[in-house]
């Protein structure tokens, strides 16, 4: 009997001991992920939140480094071959085993017309199944970029659980469709979504289970269970915070920060992100949608799209609207330096309000003309403020700009349908090489993927050819110098805005301890709360 009671008072206090380290990350930005389908919306907070269910088959460290994920190991047998190891013993949340067919499915699905990821789906190749836990994977030319590529949240789903539901197809977020995979998961990963109410509440679980768990580096918080709270206010926000009822807060107010730094009780994180902000033009139709301008399309005239290039004063936005977290940028790349532009490139077309409305006059636009603009206001930090700070600075030259600020739910769809005249965009995310703009934004569209974010609809055969002469080459001088011609061109031509590179403030409570990278991913594996 005296056993007995020693034995179950020793579980009593083993069990105490688990609780008391159990740990609830509390967090919130100012909107919520888009869909819980890994594969509908390459949104990078859509992304990071389904990348503690899901797991591609490379993932990046705390300094962006890639790691083994789903495939053990791997190799590249040929200029357009590469084999994959599977990790073996890998569980599905529903207690299933992991093996190569769903490899397979996933790259396949990736690959499909409603999938937000066909671009890269497409460049790793096309999958065969060697044995349950080798794939190979062929692709068109050779991939310099492959490992960075999977990495990329080409996400790895369940075959048997897509088919129970008839997933076997991407959701169609764009045509607003509401499918199973929408506001359900199961994945291998970390942790196990519990409930989804969009705009309201997400909640994860910790996965007892996660292969993870046994190696080093990839599970080293203490957090247990996240719940996920979009809140769009930022006061609401903010007061969470400093009461303690959130704990950390992926996008501070800017003109918050220096009264953080002030505040015991918060830690504020801040670092450059990989992320281009930059407006681009409808180019393509021959009447702009939203505008008064009946008969042609303004934008289809370089002079047009200089003139609102040299009407934007970047250095007021940093000022005024940014409090200096921006970095004014002529290169519509997340990161110029580290994409290997030259930094004499980086040279913007001056502000001048006297040559803007010049170029205006002489593309037959003397009065100016009426539009309106897209954006989302609760993606990008001060998205919203951005647009109509621009629309003042137009207004010097003419251009009545009416600003049409809504939330990414309601903006993405919108824009990915080019239901649009002029909008604006970020870009960014882990990988800096170029090719990761180049190809789904800046490179005209076709039926790969290649131009998937291309929402001006533009299209110039001899910049595509730069591109697509840079995706193959396996040269690393030649292709760089590809790249570098290619953004010239880019630059020459006018076909987007670029603005500024994202600077990204965190807060948190000084009892939470996170990873701050520079994708502006909040990865809770290793998130450490006393």
């Amino acid at each position: 009997m005296r056993r007995f009671l020693a034995v179950a008072l020793s579980a009593a206090v083993l069990s105490a001991a688990a609780l008391a380290e159990a740990k609830t990350l509390r967090w919130s930005s100012q909107g919520d992920y888009l869909t819980a389908d890994p594969h509908a919306q390459n949104e990078l907070l859509t992304n990071s939140i389904n990348g503690h269910v899901y797991e591609p088959l490379v993932v990046r460290g705390k300094q962006l480094e890639i790691l083994p994920g789903l495939a053990a190991s791997w190799k590249q047998t040929g200029p357009t071959t590469w084999v994959f190891t599977l990790r073996k013993g890998v569980k599905w949340h529903d207690g299933s085993d992991f093996n190569a067919d769903d490899v397979v499915f996933s790259i396949k699905r990736l690959q499909g017309e409603t999938s937000n990821f066909r671009v890269y789906g497409n460049a790793v190749g096309e999958p065969r199944k060697i044995d349950d836990f080798t794939v190979e994977l062929t692709t068109p030319v050779p991939n310099p970029v492959m490992l960075e590529m999977l990495a990329n949240s080409l996400y790895i789903m369940n075959k048997a659980w897509c088919e129970k539901h008839n997933l076997l197809k991407a959701q169609d977020f764009k045509n607003k469709e509401e499918s199973y995979s929408s506001r359900n998961a199961m994945g291998t990963g970390p942790f196990t979504l519990v409930s989804r109410q969009p705009d309201v509440k997400s909640v994860f679980k910790k996965n007892p289970n996660w292969w993870g768990l046994k190696e080093k580096g990839y599970f080293d918080g203490n957090v247990t269970e996240i719940v996920y709270s979009p809140v769009k206010s930022e006061s609401t926000r903010m007061a969470a915070l400093l009461s303690g009822d959130l704990d950390f807060i992926l996008d501070p107010p800017v003109q918050d920060i220096e009264k953080l730094k002030q505040q015991k009780s918060i830690k504020v994180y801040e670092g450059r992100e990989n992320r281009i902000i930059f407006l681009g033009m409808d180019q393509a139709r021959e009447e702009l949608l939203y505008s008064n301008v009946k008969g042609k399309n303004p934008f289809k005239d370089k002079r047009v799209r200089q003139a609102f290039y040299q009407a934007i004063d970047v250095d007021a936005i940093n000022k005024a609207v940014m409090r200096g977290l921006s970095v004014p940028t002529a290169v519509n790349l997340p990161n110029p330096i580290r994409a290997g532009i030259p930094k004499e490139m980086d040279k913007r077309y001056p502000y001048d309000v006297a040559a803007a409305r010049k170029l205006l006059a002489e593309a037959g636009y003397p009065n100016g003309f009426e539009l309106t603009i897209d954006c989302p206001n609760n993606r990008y930090i001060n998205d919203e403020k951005i647009c109509v700070a621009v629309a003042g600075m137009v207004a010097k030259i003419g251009i009545t700009m009416k600003v049409n600020a809504i939330p990414r739910a309601q903006f993405f769809p919108k824009a990915q349908k080019m239901d649009v005249s002029m909008y604006m965009l970020g870009w960014g995310g882990a990988t800096t090489d170029a090719i990761f703009t180049l190809q789904p934004v800046l490179h005209s569209r076709n039926d790969k993927g290649d131009g998937d974010y291309n929402w001006g609809n533009y299209s110039d055969p001899e910049f595509d050819a730069l591109i697509d002469d840079a995706k193959g080459d396996t040269d690393p001088k030649r292709r760089q110098e590809t790249i570098i011609k290619a953004m010239k061109r880019h630059h020459d031509m006018v076909f987007h805005i670029p603005l500024h590179l994202q600077v990204i403030p965190w807060a948190s409570r000084a009892s939470v301890f996170v990873i701050h990278r520079p994708d502006n991913w909040l990865q809770a594996t290793w998130v450490k709360i006393k």
